[in-house]
């Protein structure tokens, strides 16, 4: 009997790219998601596999899955600044009463549960890189705490569920991710960055770009992912890429990328942007025997396919998604 898998946030980016990758493996997943960020487009190529079922549903709300369960895998939250500035409640609520609801039946079913937290707990960090031991540098009050703080306390119910009620828990804090599926302009560096170009825009730096990030394939993040699942370990992991870039640096690699002409111009940092962002992964090359394998330039040159293969209305859309309904005064 294959083993059956629930993957919150089935249609987002990165967990569209999990149901692949677990379906490919022989279990049946379940997918989920509320759609508020997600997009159907992500999975449509699923839905006619036997072993992929969607649910549209919120996880702050409760949560039932008849049958058995294996594993979880909770991946269901805003996860660019563009998102959860403009829903900061409902980020708030996916990492407490989502993870709450999720932790709940995995106990019930007595199942794995992977939980998605963020190199986002470090805050802006006074550690570089990151190790797992740093325990971050972060304004609970400020515009980016509604993520951080949600995603840190993420950890901490999690790891309570783990001693109290004895329950299997993995958390994977994951460093900046890309590939194909991006949602163009959520105010990534990565698809903001690729979709000015396109558009003969000249490429917005926050800043002096002097701030680094370390940028991960997708198929290196899911691979992390997955191993850390199957492994016997309950502390934090950092997966991510250790290659370190300053985001002006940045800019130019991607205006060599898609042979435009277009100039850097810069804008004001905003508040609490972290200036240094790279991962230790000691921890997880010792015990998921994991390091990315995708170097910058194939995975961007992959990446840019993608993003070119949009239809001009994709690509001039500013904002894909209309929170409206979904904001609470």
């Amino acid at each position: 009997m294959s083993k059956r898998i629930l993957i919150t946030g089935a249609a987002g980016f990165l967990g569209s790219h999990l149901c692949d990758k677990f379906i490919a493996e022989g279990y049946e997943v379940l997918g989920m998601d509320n759609l508020i960020t997600g997009d159907l487009k992500n999975i449509e190529h699923l839905f006619g596999n036997e072993n992929f079922v969607f649910h549209h549903h919120d996880v702050t709300n409760f949560v039932h899955v008849p049958g058995q369960l294996d594993y979880i895998l909770h991946f269901a939250s805003p996860a660019s600044p563009i998102d959860y500035l403009k829903i900061p409640i409902q980020t708030l609520k996916v990492g407490s009463l989502g993870t709450h609801n999720l932790l709940g039946l995995a106990k019930e079913k007595n199942a794995r549960i992977l939980i998605a937290s963020t190199s986002e707990v470090y805050g802006d960090p006074l550690v570089h890189p990151q190790t797992e031991e740093y325990y971050g540098n972060v304004n609970t009050i400020g515009p980016r705490g509604v993520y951080d703080e949600a995603k840190r306390f993420q950890e901490s119910i999690t790891m309570a569920y783990h001693r109290f009620h004895g329950l299997e828990t993995r958390i994977v804090r994951i460093f900046n991710t890309y590939g194909p599926r991006m949602r163009l302009n959520d105010g990534r560096v990565i698809p903001a960055f690729i979709g000015q170009a396109l558009r003969g825009e000249d490429l917005t730096v926050f800043g002096d770009g002097s701030q680094t990030r370390s940028f991960c394939y997708v198929d290196d993040q899911v691979d992390g992912i997955y191993r850390l699942l199957l492994s016997d370990y309950s502390d934090p992991v950092n997966i991510g890429n250790p290659h370190e870039i300053t985001i002006k640096d940045f800019a130019e690699e991607i205006i060599k990328l898609t042979a435009t002409d277009q100039k850097v111009i810069y804008k004001p940092l905003p508040k609490d942007d972290p200036m240094q962002r790279q991962p230790n992964i000691t921890r997880a090359k010792e015990i998921l025997g994991w390091e990315p394998k995708v170097d910058r330039a194939e995975g961007m040159k992959i990446t840019y396919e993608y993003f070119k293969s949009l239809t001009p209305e994709e690509l001039n859309k500013k904002d894909h998604k209309d929170f409206s309904k979904h904001i609470r005064k």
